[in-house]
């Protein structure tokens, strides 16, 4: 289910990106040929005015041809003509091409916003102590808990002894070794009962509580999660912001330490990052949100590389256009875009290498 999940929000990034383009393309009057999920011969195609929708055969992305993106079209008519996009003003032009990473933005900031919204923060007393739910929010290892309780479990009682987590508490340490000894690890003689919903369901579970001579107590090795309140918008949307900062910097330094070792062998190609995405929503939706976003805002920061046939390709040589007051010659764009083709194949090299080195090994998942 996981990978699934995971598929269906690659797809959804994709969407998001083309129909960015589709839209502003449709907005300011180009003419679409074509919109596209994923590459090659389309296996699902209907066409609904002048503009043929589909689905191909290579899952790797997907595009929409807009008339006159190449220079060497012909065009049936002289009202097509008008509408290509190389006769359009350079206003028209950048709007176009800046929709696709801008929605991909857009929707980085808003599942930024949810997840930070969702994770909350801890309620706290007026002296500041943080105030404990019912629930098991950590387990330590090698203890008694880690055979018998799992992450999320709500405590109802203590045997038979209802009331907040520290009047659980007293009840787990009111258990004695035998004779009353204060060994670390000495075993209490008789179990503790703990009633725990679990996934719905009311289970019984008994453990027998240890010394921990640290804490001069009797433990079974659990702690109580913290009472969480949602955090407010204003607050997600700053914290969206400031992650959207921080990996927009690290995204863009890591292209920059591309032929350091140490740098290059954190890249991965679509195959890596579908199954760390693929291992995160495993791990929870809120996971599985974060890291689209960030997928969603790598996406559009790459993009916007000032490298052909990327979308920053096309807003460079349109502004590079601006700047001069006529066009610039095709040769000398052809030329450059050599450059964004050599980087495209180094980065899908150099990621595919380290995925296959990853699987070869240690797999992949959250870290």
């Amino acid at each position: 289910m996981a990978y699934f999940l995971a598929f269906l929000g690659f797809v959804l990034l994709i969407l998001l990106h083309e129909a960015g383009h589709f839209a502003a393309a449709k907005a300011v009057g180009m003419r679409v040929e074509r919109f596209s999920l994923f590459f090659g011969p389309m296996v699902l195609r209907r066409q609904i005015g002048e503009t043929v929708y589909g689905v191909g055969t290579i899952p790797l992305g997907g595009y929409v041809r807009i008339t006159g993106m190449n220079p060497d079209e012909e065009y049936e008519t002289p009202e097509i003509e008008a509408r290509a996009y190389g006769n359009q003003p350079v206003w028209k032009r950048l709007v176009v091409i800046g929709a696709g990473p801008g929605v991909n933005l857009l929707a980085a900031f808003v599942l930024l916003v949810v997840v930070y919204i969702a994770l909350g923060h801890p309620l706290t007393t007026t002296g500041g102590a943080p105030i404990s739910s019912s629930t098991v929010g950590e387990i330590t290892v090698g203890s008694p808990a880690q055979r018998v309780l799992k992450l999320g479990d709500q405590i109802v009682s203590v045997d038979g002894v209802r009331g907040d987590p520290q009047r659980l508490r007293d009840v787990i340490r009111s258990h004695t070794c035998a004779g009353d000894a204060h060994v670390n690890g000495c075993q209490a003689t008789t179990p503790v009962t703990l009633l725990v919903r679990r996934d719905g369901a009311l289970k019984t579970i008994r453990v027998r509580p240890r010394w921990n001579s640290a804490f001069k107590a009797m433990l079974i090795g659990f702690a109580f999660a913290p009472k969480m309140a949602p955090n407010g918008v204003i607050y997600s949307a700053g914290q969206s912001v400031s992650t959207m900062w921080r990996v927009t910097a690290s995204t863009v330094s890591d292209i920059a330490q591309l032929f350091k070792a140490k740098d290059r062998h954190q890249l991965h190609s679509i195959v890596g990052a579908y199954a760390i995405t693929a291992q995160y929503i495993a791990a929870g939706w809120i996971n599985g949100l974060y890291v689209i976003a960030l997928i969603s805002l790598s996406l559009a920061v790459i993009n916007l590389f000032p490298f052909l046939p990327l979308d920053g390709g096309h807003i460079f040589w349109a502004l590079a256009e601006k700047a001069r007051g006529r066009k610039v010659p095709l040769v000398v764009i052809e030329r450059a875009s050599l450059v964004g083709i050599a980087l495209i194949a180094l980065l899908l090299v150099i990621g595919l290498s380290n995925d296959i080195s990853t699987i070869a090994h240690s797999g992949f998942g959250p870290q």
